[in-house]
């Protein structure tokens, strides 16, 4: 966001969203289906619509494809940086104005920076559509690349990295972990960037960055709300139909290589606690195996999340936090909506005298558990009951329902696996999640971090005794 990042996003609905796109000078829509109106403009920016008249709001967004997983060595975290700067103003409205004219028409408005996206949005009364617009589509090519204003954001986002990541040991420590995790997938960098990259990145960088994804032909606009489709797309095509098209460079399939045996990295820094991360990686969905058996590995491995950590009668739970009393907390989680390969990941805190190895063994033992036994009936039931009352109570949130079109359409997704996804998980057999444990929770897929604490103390006694010497060195 404008002082915030999202690293990882997994947003499924049972929205009926299916439609195919219309090109043509005057585009008209393609979908008729209740929940989704689709078009497309002649320079081929995407304008989805989601009608919800249950109140006079409505929920406007733009999606970039490009994100952090876009970027490449040397200018890690640019896709975050140029979120901030797309706050500093056109010539037809100055820094800071966007921001005050949203507030002033009672409306919320940020951003988000993903590793396949970034995104923009406001919340506010419907009858405020055209204004949303009309800011959208000027800073969309018309941001003023201000040296000065550069700076200073880059300080802000540096600062951001420090609070959120350097100064959080297990913050840190993850990020170490998926460095070392994947080998050449572009998600091994951090969406913040790498602090000694956003030391060296310059303005041109930016502006750069900016002619060449933001743009039209990159961008697909989603209204929810209280709004008319036939009105949404009249007012897309007066503000955005208009604008100049970019150049996007042509994306090679990305692969990440094979991985040989089990990887270990050790974080050594001030804390209070040790903190395990165990990472297997696993695939994700994409379009061309929809409907194939593969895609059912999917969500086998979706409730197989479910039944480790889905609240305090899930495996790990039970078995780690209550019954043996080992760790202070333990969670597992796995998200198929991405555009390159995941991980399956397991983290655990462990408790007071209980040693770093013990809860790796424990965890280990909780999937050995699953591969050599099926798990019950009463588990898998209640993970499909847990994701059918989320589906149902997402519904009542329109900010989401855009926000999962959105993402779907950006990285690459069929929306229909939206109307499927309760059917597919429902369907899930003990038999597909032991399958799924056996296949893809190996040692030939697994990356193990530990955060090693160091006394706290003697650390602050270091910086004291530096900061002295150094006071000492300039008093001379």
């Amino acid at each position: 966001m404008k002082m915030k990042s999202i690293v990882g996003l997994l947003i499924i609905s049972t929205l009926v969203l299916g439609s195919v796109l219309y090109h043509s000078k005057e585009p008209v829509p393609e979908s008729s289906d209740e929940a989704v109106k689709s078009y497309q403009l002649s320079n081929g920016m995407k304008i989805l619509v989601i009608e919800n008249h249950r109140a006079p709001v409505m929920v406007s967004q733009i999606w970039y494809k490009v994100g952090a997983s876009y970027e490449h060595d040397g200018i890690t975290g640019i896709s975050h940086v140029l979120e901030h700067m797309m706050f500093k103003g056109t010539e037809e409205h100055p820094a800071g104005e966007f921001s005050d004219i949203i507030a002033a028409n009672g409306g919320e408005e940020n951003a988000f920076t993903g590793q396949d996206f970034t995104a923009y949005f406001q919340k506010i009364a419907s009858d405020r559509l055209e204004l949303c617009l009309e800011l959208e589509a000027d800073r969309m090519r018309n941001i003023i690349f201000d040296e000065k204003e550069f700076k200073k954001e880059l300080e802000v986002v540096k600062e951001e990295r420090r609070l959120r990541t350097d100064d959080k040991p297990t913050a840190l420590t993850y990020e170490r972990f998926k460095a070392v995790a994947y080998t050449n997938s572009p998600y091994r960098r951090p969406i913040v960037g790498w602090m000694e990259d956003l030391e060296t990145l310059t303005v041109d960088d930016a502006r750069e960055w900016y002619k060449t994804w933001y743009a039209p032909n990159n961008a697909t606009l989603v209204v929810a709300g209280d709004v008319l489709a036939e009105d949404v797309f009249r007012l897309a095509k007066q503000y955005f139909g208009q604008l100049p098209t970019s150049k996007i460079p042509e994306l090679k399939s990305r692969h990440e290589a094979k991985q040989y045996g089990t990887q270990r990295l050790s974080v050594e820094l001030p804390a209070k606690i040790p903190y395990l991360i165990m990472g297997y990686k696993a695939p994700i969905l994409v379009p061309e195996i929809v409907g194939t058996e593969q895609e059912q590995e999917l969500y086998a491995l979706e409730v197989l999340a479910g039944v480790l950590d889905g609240g305090d009668s899930a495996r790990l739970s039970k078995n780690l936090v209550r019954g043996q009393e080992i760790a202070n907390s333990a969670s597992a989680s796995y998200g198929m909506s991405a555009r390159h390969e995941t991980l399956f990941v397991l983290s655990a805190v462990p408790n007071d005298e209980v040693a770093i190895e013990v809860l790796e063994f424990a965890l280990r033992e909780e999937i050995n558990t699953i591969k050599m036994q099926l798990p019950d009936d009463k588990e898998l039931d209640r993970v499909k009951a847990q994701v059918v009352a989320a589906q149902v109570y997402k519904q009542d949130s329109t900010f989401y329902q855009a926000m999962e079109v959105g993402m779907l359409d950006t990285i690459g997704l069929p929306w229909h696996i939206k109307d499927e996804y309760v059917e597919k998980i429902l369907a899930v057999t003990a038999q597909q999640v032991q399958q799924v444990a056996n296949k893809y929770l190996t040692d030939d897929r697994l990356t193990v971090a530990v955060l090693d604490p160091l006394p706290i103390e003697s650390n602050v006694a270091e910086n004291t005794k530096a900061a002295v010497s150094a006071g000492e060195q300039n008093a001379q």
